[in-house]
């Protein structure tokens, strides 16, 4: 059970890179910015950091965070693949392990749009992306 546990934890942690997070340290520095990568110690790299010193990166020592909050609301997979199965019945699979929505074996949907595959399916997955990133956005 702690290994599946882990790995959830990982998969969030994962989740919120390239997102805008704000991270306070143990002495009460606070940094905001877009987090560019993090470790399994929680050692993170924070891109155009604000609030600290001027710099066009940080790298905090995990053992010095306190929080990691998550300020950008993370992209909803799960939500976009069920609504492309309402389009495409039986036609969509979910694929977690690469971030990103497959459909029809052959056009391949990630958080920033249609990555792969062209045609009239393709121009329709792209309209159902959009329309959910407008709505979303709301």
């Amino acid at each position: 059970m702690s290994s599946i546990m882990f790995r959830k934890f990982g998969e969030e942690l994962i989740g919120m890179v390239g997102k805008k997070i704000i991270a306070l340290t143990s002495d009460g520095k606070v940094y905001q910015g877009v987090l560019l990568g993090i470790d399994e110690k929680l050692n993170v790299i924070i891109d155009n950091p604000t609030g600290g010193e001027n710099a066009y990166k940080v790298i905090l020592n995990g053992a010095y965070l306190k929080e990691i909050k998550l300020v950008e609301k993370l992209f909803d997979l799960k939500a976009l693949s069920d609504r492309l199965s309402r389009v495409f019945p039986g036609l969509v699979r979910l694929r977690d392990d690469i971030g990103a929505i497959v459909v029809m074996d052959k056009i391949k949907v990630t958080e920033q749009g249609v990555a792969e595959g062209v045609g009239l399916a393709a121009d329709r997955v792209k309209a159902v992306y959009d329309e959910f990133v407008k709505e979303t956005k709301k």
